[in-house]
């Protein structure tokens, strides 16, 4: 066991984890030359389109130093913001973390916040500066930036380069040398921590544990203790870059189990494995609970793929825990799920996740945060959809979730982020300067404010350099009304939001505008009206297209023609009645892209 190495790699978005972790598995002969590709463990085809990792990967390593043989364990994470969970999860199955740097662009948002989850788990940090080959590296300002983050010695800091290989050596030996082996009982009762888990079609659910002590052998029959049930281990193994089988799975190893689970529900990220004959009673602490910030409705665009739908989402959350859902149902759209995400571009990436792998063409609704309600009955409401709020006159109070706003920027682009986040509704707390250009801005933010499109806004006014993160403080009071869409006197609930009073009108109208050019035009006229309460604040037309029944008649007497107008007229009218209409998913996703 003491030459076991449990590692994981963090770092803030695009700082090169992924092409790192390539030489590391190239260095110490993991991948032949055959299989060799850019961003190996990126196996998901979204991965590699959008060049982000989404789920960590986990994969071991043989290397030797000194005549001695070592087993690493590593995992790549992702590094932006609403992959995280991913991240605080690789981190409770390692000892140590590689905290990688881009030495062009220094110390970034993201960066701070997975280091801070790294040193609550006490993990020994190795810190990194990649990309020491470019011309815009600036290797001595980011030295510093990093002395003063974690306080360690300028000769610890090893400089590297991805895409050179450039100190890879060096960063296999200081693994050895710095990272703790695992600590845990050999001979005592099997205790084994389940960090991820994926489903196969054919063998069921697989689940990846890191064996905290004990050892677990294949047909041993295992336990898994949130849920009380009982398996037998048909087959366990270790990670390389396919799964390889093995007898024994030993303490302060990472492996995976197939046990022949059919339900994604008996399988909970985060649950202790332990044997049936010497069960251990208590399970490892390790993870905290997923919070969701954004909340969407996920509709099957066919009511009758309700059930499917049902089953791709469990599928999907065996493979992504920070996902939420439940069921619910809309007027407009019929039965669907109400999801918890934890930001847009997790949203985005669950979406096109079940289109892809799932083949399941899905609408989604106006995303929103959740708000808490008082009633002039002394009774609190949880309001996950807008639809949920009580009606206005039996509403006492309404509070919203509010966050703290981590924003690390150059000063140049200070003037800009401020007035975005005060239009916004933030209040700033404090400005300090992190070096002579470099600032770092704390504001605390209304949660729903920054579901839309903050962060594409804030990307764009700092060019793409500020870099942002953020936690929860709490809820606070708030005057927020509902603004409902009616079309024709209908109000489509997909659509109503919840909003603050004083954005009330100018988003009512923005919206109604942006829905006139979104929506087809019918046989009948379309009325597009945002109302709060019964008061409407805004109204615009779809004009209703005509056919030219007159043509028919020339000349002759005028009444002829009326009449035939007076008839079009009254099928025209008797239609609207009747007729329905079919909104455009791109009306739904509208509403983010006002501006």
């Amino acid at each position: 066991m003491k030459n076991i190495r449990n590692f994981c790699i963090i770092a803030h978005i695009d700082h090169g984890k992924s092409t790192l972790a390539d030489r590391l598995l190239e260095y110490t002969n993991t991948i032949s030359k055959r299989d060799a590709q850019a961003q190996l463990l990126d196996n998901m085809d979204l991965e590699r389109e959008r060049g982000i990792t989404i789920k960590s990967h986990a994969i071991q390593m043989n290397y030797s130093l000194n005549g001695e043989d070592y087993i690493f364990n590593l995992i790549d994470t992702p590094g932006h913001v609403d992959f995280s969970y991913e991240v605080s999860r690789s981190i409770a199955a390692c000892e140590g973390a590689l905290l990688i740097v881009d030495a062009s662009q220094g110390i970034q948002a993201q960066t701070i916040s997975n280091l801070y989850l790294a040193l609550e788990h006490d993990l020994e940090i190795i810190p990194i500066l990649n990309k020491m080959d470019l011309p815009g590296a600036m290797p001595e300002e980011v030295k510093d930036q990093i002395i003063e983050l974690i306080g360690c010695k300028r000769e610890d800091i090893i400089p590297a380069s991805g895409k050179t290989g450039l100190g890879v050596h060096e960063i296999l030996e200081a693994i050895v040398s710095r990272v703790p082996a695992p600590k845990g009982n050999e001979t005592g009762a099997l205790q084994a921590l389940i960090f991820d888990s994926v489903f196969n079609s054919f063998r069921g659910i697989i689940a990846y544990f890191k064996v905290v002590h004990g050892e677990i052998r294949k047909g041993d029959k295992v336990k898994f203790i949130a849920t009380g049930k009982e398996y037998i281990a048909d087959e366990v193994g270790i990670l390389k870059l396919n799964q390889e089988p093995r007898d024994v799975v030993r303490t302060g190893d990472v492996g995976y189990i197939i046990s022949g689970i059919k339900e994604a529900r008996e399988v909970k990220v985060g649950d202790t494995i332990t044997k049936v004959d010497r069960p251990s009673t208590d399970a490892i602490q390790g993870f905290e609970e997923v919070k969701p910030m954004v909340f969407a409705g996920i509709y099957p665009v066919d009511t009758d793929d309700f059930e499917e739908l049902r089953e791709s989402m469990h599928k999907l959350q065996l493979n992504d825990a920070s996902i939420v859902f439940e069921p619910e149902s809309s007027a407009a759209l019929g039965f669907g799920f109400r999801c918890g995400f934890l930001g847009m571009l997790h949203m985005e990436i669950i979406q096109e996740r079940l289109e892809r792998e799932f083949d399941m063409t899905v609408i989604t609704t106006v995303p929103n945060v959740s708000y808490i309600a008082h009633t002039t009955r002394q009774e609190v409401v949880h309001v996950n959809n807008p639809s949920d709020l009580p009606d206005p006159s039996k509403i006492d109070s309404v509070e919203e979730p509010y966050i703290k706003a981590n924003i690390i920027t150059k000063s140049e682009f200070v003037g800009p982020i401020m007035s975005l986040c005060i239009q916004k509704r933030g209040i700033i707390i404090n400005q300090s300067y992190l070096t002579s250009d470099r600032v770092e801005l704390i504001f605390e933010l209304p949660m729903g404010e920054i579901v839309f499109d903050f962060y594409d806004r804030l990307k764009t006014i700092s060019k793409g350099y500020a870099s942002f993160d953020y936690h929860q403080i709490g809820y606070r009071k708030s005057d927020l009304v509902r603004l409902d869409i009616r079309l024709n006197s209908e109000p489509v609930d997909a659509l109503s939001s919840l909003i603050h009073r004083a954005n009330s009108y100018d988003f009512g109208k923005r919206i109604c505008e942006k829905l006139r050019e979104l929506i087809p035009r019918q046989q009948f006229e379309i009325i597009i009206q945002a109302s709060i309460g019964a008061k409407v604040i805004a109204r615009e037309t779809v004009k209703a297209l005509r056919k030219d029944v007159t043509a028919k008649c020339y000349g002759g007497d005028i009444s002829r023609k009326r009449k035939l107008l007076e008839k079009q007229k009254k099928g025209k009218k008797r239609m609207r009645q009747v007729g329905n209409v079919e909104i455009p998913q791109s009306a739904f996703m509208a509403v983010l892209k006002l501006d």
